[in-house]
Protein backbone atom coordinates (compact mmCIF):
# COMPACT_ATOMS: atom_id res chain seq x y z
CA UNK A 1 0.00 0.00 0.00
CA UNK A 2 1.58 3.16 -0.80
CA UNK A 3 1.98 5.68 1.91
CA UNK A 4 0.42 8.27 -0.15
CA UNK A 5 -2.77 7.05 0.84
CA UNK A 6 -2.72 7.32 4.14
CA UNK A 7 -3.86 10.30 6.65
CA UNK A 8 -0.65 12.75 7.21
CA UNK A 9 -0.56 11.34 10.65
CA UNK A 10 0.24 8.03 9.76
CA UNK A 11 2.40 9.09 6.55
CA UNK A 12 4.68 10.11 9.38
CA UNK A 13 4.23 7.51 11.18
CA UNK A 14 5.72 5.33 8.29
CA UNK A 15 8.32 7.61 7.12
CA UNK A 16 11.27 5.95 9.02
CA UNK A 17 11.94 3.39 11.75
CA UNK A 18 12.44 5.57 14.39
CA UNK A 19 9.20 7.40 13.35
CA UNK A 20 7.17 3.80 13.42
CA UNK A 21 8.31 2.70 16.73
CA UNK A 22 7.60 5.97 17.87
CA UNK A 23 3.79 5.55 16.53
CA UNK A 24 3.60 1.78 17.75
CA UNK A 25 4.94 2.29 21.08
CA UNK A 26 2.58 5.77 21.12
CA UNK A 27 -0.48 3.48 20.92
CA UNK A 28 -3.03 3.58 23.84
CA UNK A 29 -1.95 0.51 26.22
CA UNK A 30 -4.60 -2.11 26.38
CA UNK A 31 -6.61 -3.04 29.59
CA UNK A 32 -5.50 -6.15 29.92
CA UNK A 33 -7.84 -6.71 32.99
CA UNK A 34 -11.31 -4.25 30.60
CA UNK A 35 -10.30 -6.67 27.70
CA UNK A 36 -10.92 -9.97 29.36
CA UNK A 37 -13.57 -8.89 31.22
CA UNK A 38 -15.52 -7.37 28.23
CA UNK A 39 -14.72 -10.57 25.97
CA UNK A 40 -15.98 -12.92 29.10
CA UNK A 41 -18.72 -10.79 29.45
CA UNK A 42 -19.96 -10.47 25.77
CA UNK A 43 -19.31 -14.60 25.59
CA UNK A 44 -22.39 -14.82 28.10
CA UNK A 45 -24.77 -13.44 25.22
CA UNK A 46 -27.40 -15.39 24.16
CA UNK A 47 -29.59 -15.51 20.60
CA UNK A 48 -33.01 -15.80 20.41
CA UNK A 49 -34.08 -19.16 18.59
CA UNK A 50 -35.00 -16.96 15.83
CA UNK A 51 -31.78 -15.95 15.39
CA UNK A 52 -29.44 -19.26 15.34
CA UNK A 53 -30.14 -20.31 12.40
CA UNK A 54 -28.57 -16.87 11.03
CA UNK A 55 -25.66 -17.24 13.00
CA UNK A 56 -25.18 -20.84 11.65
CA UNK A 57 -25.16 -19.88 8.38
CA UNK A 58 -23.24 -16.40 8.56
CA UNK A 59 -20.66 -18.29 10.50
CA UNK A 60 -20.32 -20.89 7.61
CA UNK A 61 -20.42 -18.88 4.86
CA UNK A 62 -16.99 -17.28 6.85
CA UNK A 63 -15.33 -20.48 6.67
CA UNK A 64 -11.87 -20.75 5.42
CA UNK A 65 -11.71 -24.66 4.89
CA UNK A 66 -8.36 -25.52 5.59
CA UNK A 67 -5.76 -28.36 4.86
CA UNK A 68 -1.80 -27.79 6.05
CA UNK A 69 -0.35 -30.87 6.41
CA UNK A 70 2.99 -32.70 5.32
CA UNK A 71 0.47 -35.62 3.86
CA UNK A 72 -1.93 -33.51 2.00
CA UNK A 73 -2.48 -34.84 -0.85
CA UNK A 74 -4.32 -33.77 -4.53
CA UNK A 75 -7.21 -35.98 -3.88
CA UNK A 76 -7.63 -34.22 -0.34
CA UNK A 77 -7.60 -31.07 -1.71
CA UNK A 78 -10.43 -32.07 -4.08
CA UNK A 79 -12.40 -33.81 -1.45
CA UNK A 80 -11.83 -30.90 0.37
CA UNK A 81 -13.05 -28.74 -2.44
CA UNK A 82 -16.34 -30.90 -2.58
CA UNK A 83 -17.13 -30.09 0.87
CA UNK A 84 -16.61 -26.71 0.43
CA UNK A 85 -18.70 -26.47 -2.32
CA UNK A 86 -21.80 -28.42 -0.86
CA UNK A 87 -21.04 -28.35 2.76
CA UNK A 88 -24.07 -30.57 3.68
CA UNK A 89 -25.33 -32.32 0.75
CA UNK A 90 -28.95 -33.33 1.95
CA UNK A 91 -29.44 -29.78 2.98
CA UNK A 92 -28.62 -27.78 -0.79
CA UNK A 93 -29.54 -24.73 0.81
CA UNK A 94 -26.54 -25.16 3.21
CA UNK A 95 -24.20 -22.00 2.30
CA UNK A 96 -20.93 -22.82 0.65
CA UNK A 97 -17.92 -21.36 3.03
CA UNK A 98 -15.36 -18.77 2.06
CA UNK A 99 -12.46 -20.18 0.74
CA UNK A 100 -10.34 -23.30 0.71
CA UNK A 101 -6.75 -22.96 2.21
CA UNK A 102 -4.11 -24.96 1.39
CA UNK A 103 0.01 -24.78 0.62
CA UNK A 104 1.30 -23.02 -2.77
CA UNK A 105 2.17 -26.40 -4.73
CA UNK A 106 -1.53 -27.80 -4.14
CA UNK A 107 -3.17 -24.18 -5.03
CA UNK A 108 -3.72 -24.94 -8.52
CA UNK A 109 -5.79 -28.25 -7.45
CA UNK A 110 -7.73 -26.17 -5.82
CA UNK A 111 -8.28 -23.44 -8.40
CA UNK A 112 -9.31 -26.41 -10.82
CA UNK A 113 -11.64 -28.28 -8.44
CA UNK A 114 -13.48 -24.75 -7.45
CA UNK A 115 -13.85 -23.53 -11.00
CA UNK A 116 -17.41 -21.80 -11.43
CA UNK A 117 -18.09 -21.29 -8.03
CA UNK A 118 -17.76 -18.17 -5.63
CA UNK A 119 -15.19 -19.60 -3.14
CA UNK A 120 -11.48 -18.31 -2.82
CA UNK A 121 -8.83 -20.20 -3.07
CA UNK A 122 -6.01 -19.40 -0.17
CA UNK A 123 -2.89 -20.18 0.31
CA UNK A 124 -0.34 -20.17 3.15
CA UNK A 125 3.32 -18.38 2.10
CA UNK A 126 6.23 -17.05 3.78
CA UNK A 127 7.93 -19.83 5.31
CA UNK A 128 4.56 -20.62 6.58
CA UNK A 129 4.45 -21.82 9.81
CA UNK A 130 7.72 -20.43 11.27
CA UNK A 131 8.56 -17.66 8.97
CA UNK A 132 11.96 -18.51 9.20
CA UNK A 133 13.59 -17.76 5.93
CA UNK A 134 15.39 -15.24 3.58
CA UNK A 135 12.90 -12.50 2.37
CA UNK A 136 13.46 -13.76 -1.56
CA UNK A 137 12.47 -17.63 -0.72
CA UNK A 138 9.35 -15.81 1.04
CA UNK A 139 8.64 -13.52 -1.82
CA UNK A 140 9.26 -16.97 -4.11
CA UNK A 141 6.23 -18.66 -2.03
CA UNK A 142 4.19 -16.15 -2.80
CA UNK A 143 5.13 -16.04 -6.71
CA UNK A 144 4.20 -19.88 -6.29
CA UNK A 145 0.59 -19.10 -4.73
CA UNK A 146 -0.40 -16.64 -6.53
CA UNK A 147 0.99 -18.15 -10.26
CA UNK A 148 -0.89 -21.09 -9.23
CA UNK A 149 -4.39 -19.09 -9.24
CA UNK A 150 -4.80 -17.98 -5.24
CA UNK A 151 -6.67 -14.99 -4.68
CA UNK A 152 -5.87 -14.71 -1.40
CA UNK A 153 -2.36 -15.32 0.70
CA UNK A 154 -1.80 -15.96 4.29
CA UNK A 155 1.63 -15.07 5.17
CA UNK A 156 3.16 -15.34 8.51
CA UNK A 157 5.55 -11.97 10.00
CA UNK A 158 8.71 -12.66 11.38
CA UNK A 159 7.92 -12.81 15.42
CA UNK A 160 11.69 -12.81 15.63
CA UNK A 161 12.43 -9.02 13.95
CA UNK A 162 9.36 -7.96 15.46
CA UNK A 163 9.50 -8.94 19.06
CA UNK A 164 13.31 -7.13 18.69
CA UNK A 165 11.84 -4.20 18.08
CA UNK A 166 12.92 -4.44 14.04
CA UNK A 167 9.67 -3.09 13.20
CA UNK A 168 10.58 -1.83 9.99
CA UNK A 169 12.31 -4.66 8.60
CA UNK A 170 8.85 -6.52 9.27
CA UNK A 171 6.83 -3.56 7.75
CA UNK A 172 9.20 -3.61 4.73
CA UNK A 173 8.45 -7.32 3.95
CA UNK A 174 4.71 -7.19 4.79
CA UNK A 175 4.75 -4.51 1.85
CA UNK A 176 6.78 -6.67 -0.60
CA UNK A 177 4.65 -9.53 0.30
CA UNK A 178 1.62 -7.18 -0.96
CA UNK A 179 3.35 -5.94 -4.00
CA UNK A 180 4.26 -9.19 -4.96
CA UNK A 181 0.13 -10.46 -4.63
CA UNK A 182 -0.83 -8.46 -6.75
CA UNK A 183 -4.54 -8.97 -7.09
CA UNK A 184 -4.47 -11.49 -4.46
CA UNK A 185 -5.83 -10.42 -0.83
CA UNK A 186 -3.33 -10.51 1.79
CA UNK A 187 -3.64 -11.85 4.99
CA UNK A 188 -1.35 -11.01 7.71
CA UNK A 189 -0.75 -13.56 10.55
CA UNK A 190 0.49 -12.33 13.59
CA UNK A 191 0.70 -15.69 15.77
CA UNK A 192 -0.43 -13.52 18.91
CA UNK A 193 0.49 -16.74 21.39
CA UNK A 194 3.96 -15.62 20.30
CA UNK A 195 3.58 -11.69 20.89
CA UNK A 196 3.49 -12.44 24.77
CA UNK A 197 1.27 -9.25 25.65
CA UNK A 198 -2.16 -7.70 24.62
CA UNK A 199 0.06 -4.15 23.87
CA UNK A 200 2.24 -6.55 21.20
CA UNK A 201 -1.16 -8.04 19.65
CA UNK A 202 -1.98 -4.47 18.91
CA UNK A 203 1.45 -3.16 17.61
CA UNK A 204 1.51 -5.83 15.17
CA UNK A 205 -2.05 -5.14 13.96
CA UNK A 206 -1.37 -1.82 13.43
CA UNK A 207 1.67 -2.90 11.88
CA UNK A 208 -0.08 -4.86 9.08
CA UNK A 209 -2.80 -2.62 8.71
CA UNK A 210 0.00 0.30 7.62
CA UNK A 211 1.82 -1.73 5.77
CA UNK A 212 -1.17 -3.23 3.22
CA UNK A 213 -2.52 -6.04 5.18
CA UNK A 214 -6.17 -6.60 3.73
CA UNK A 215 -6.70 -9.28 7.05
CA UNK A 216 -4.96 -9.22 10.04
CA UNK A 217 -5.24 -13.24 11.47
CA UNK A 218 -4.32 -14.81 14.91
CA UNK A 219 -2.50 -17.34 14.25
CA UNK A 220 -1.19 -20.37 12.18
CA UNK A 221 -3.10 -23.32 14.28
CA UNK A 222 0.72 -24.64 14.95
CA UNK A 223 1.15 -22.99 18.11
CA UNK A 224 -0.47 -22.53 21.33
CA UNK A 225 -2.67 -20.78 22.00
CA UNK A 226 -4.15 -19.92 18.90
CA UNK A 227 -7.17 -17.53 18.42
CA UNK A 228 -8.72 -16.34 21.92
CA UNK A 229 -11.75 -13.86 22.47
CA UNK A 230 -9.82 -11.62 24.22
CA UNK A 231 -6.90 -10.82 21.66
CA UNK A 232 -9.40 -11.32 18.27
CA UNK A 233 -11.32 -7.77 20.83
CA UNK A 234 -8.24 -6.08 20.43
CA UNK A 235 -7.37 -7.20 16.68
CA UNK A 236 -11.18 -5.79 16.24
CA UNK A 237 -10.28 -2.92 17.86
CA UNK A 238 -7.76 -2.03 15.98
CA UNK A 239 -9.71 -2.44 12.12
CA UNK A 240 -12.02 -0.38 13.57
CA UNK A 241 -10.06 2.59 14.76
CA UNK A 242 -8.09 2.12 11.31
CA UNK A 243 -11.75 2.59 9.67
CA UNK A 244 -12.55 5.58 11.97
CA UNK A 245 -9.24 7.09 11.02
CA UNK A 246 -8.89 5.97 7.18
CA UNK A 247 -12.41 5.24 5.98
CA UNK A 248 -11.16 1.70 5.07
CA UNK A 249 -12.52 -1.39 6.33
CA UNK A 250 -10.35 -4.42 6.74
CA UNK A 251 -10.98 -7.97 7.85
CA UNK A 252 -9.74 -9.90 10.69
CA UNK A 253 -9.52 -13.63 10.64
CA UNK A 254 -9.21 -15.66 14.05
CA UNK A 255 -8.01 -19.05 13.63
CA UNK A 256 -7.12 -21.85 15.45
CA UNK A 257 -9.35 -23.65 18.56
CA UNK A 258 -12.42 -22.57 17.55
CA UNK A 259 -13.77 -26.13 17.12
CA UNK A 260 -17.79 -25.27 18.34
CA UNK A 261 -21.07 -23.47 17.29
CA UNK A 262 -21.47 -22.00 20.03
CA UNK A 263 -17.90 -20.83 20.09
CA UNK A 264 -18.38 -19.24 16.88
CA UNK A 265 -21.73 -17.19 17.78
CA UNK A 266 -19.16 -16.02 20.45
CA UNK A 267 -16.87 -14.67 18.33
CA UNK A 268 -19.74 -13.22 16.20
CA UNK A 269 -21.06 -11.28 18.57
CA UNK A 270 -17.83 -9.77 19.42
CA UNK A 271 -17.93 -8.58 15.81
CA UNK A 272 -21.29 -6.54 16.27
CA UNK A 273 -20.03 -5.60 19.24
CA UNK A 274 -16.75 -4.08 18.76
CA UNK A 275 -16.36 -3.38 15.57
CA UNK A 276 -19.66 -3.33 14.03
CA UNK A 277 -22.35 -4.73 11.98
CA UNK A 278 -20.28 -3.59 9.10
CA UNK A 279 -17.91 -6.55 9.71
CA UNK A 280 -20.34 -9.58 10.15
CA UNK A 281 -19.82 -10.44 5.92
CA UNK A 282 -17.01 -13.01 4.85
CA UNK A 283 -15.47 -10.01 2.78
CA UNK A 284 -13.90 -9.00 6.51
CA UNK A 285 -14.46 -11.82 9.14
CA UNK A 286 -13.50 -15.21 8.65
CA UNK A 287 -13.10 -18.29 10.69
CA UNK A 288 -9.66 -20.22 10.42
CA UNK A 289 -11.16 -23.41 11.97
CA UNK A 290 -12.09 -26.36 10.03
CA UNK A 291 -13.50 -28.89 12.04
CA UNK A 292 -16.04 -26.08 13.22
CA UNK A 293 -17.43 -26.49 10.16
CA UNK A 294 -18.60 -30.00 11.12
CA UNK A 295 -20.16 -28.78 14.10
CA UNK A 296 -22.23 -25.72 12.45
CA UNK A 297 -23.09 -28.35 9.84
CA UNK A 298 -24.83 -30.38 12.88
CA UNK A 299 -26.38 -27.71 14.72
CA UNK A 300 -28.16 -26.29 11.32
CA UNK A 301 -29.31 -29.75 11.42
CA UNK A 302 -30.75 -29.52 14.58
CA UNK A 303 -32.60 -25.96 14.07
CA UNK A 304 -33.63 -27.47 11.09
CA UNK A 305 -35.32 -31.19 11.71
CA UNK A 306 -35.80 -30.12 15.45
CA UNK A 307 -33.44 -33.00 16.66
CA UNK A 308 -29.94 -33.31 17.16
CA UNK A 309 -28.10 -35.55 14.40
CA UNK A 310 -25.38 -37.53 15.87
CA UNK A 311 -22.11 -36.77 13.77
CA UNK A 312 -22.46 -40.50 12.11
CA UNK A 313 -25.04 -38.95 10.04
CA UNK A 314 -22.86 -36.36 8.73
CA UNK A 315 -19.72 -36.97 6.04
CA UNK A 316 -16.95 -35.08 8.85
CA UNK A 317 -14.21 -35.67 6.23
Amino acid sequence: MATATLPAELTDAVRDERSLRRFLHGLPGVDQVGVEQRAASLATRSIKKASKLWAIDTAISMVDLTTLEGADTPGKVRSLAAKARRPDPDFPDTPHVAAVCVYPDLAATAVEALAGADIAVASVATAFPSGRSSREVKLADVALAVSAGASEVDMVIDRGAFLSGRYGQVFEEIQAVKQACGDAHLKVILETGELATYDNVRRASWLALLAGGDFIKTSTGKVSPAATLPVTHVMLQAVRDWYTATGELRGVKPAGGIRTTKDAVRYLVAVREVAGEEWLTPSLFRFGASSLLNDLLLQRRTQLSGHYSGPDYLALD
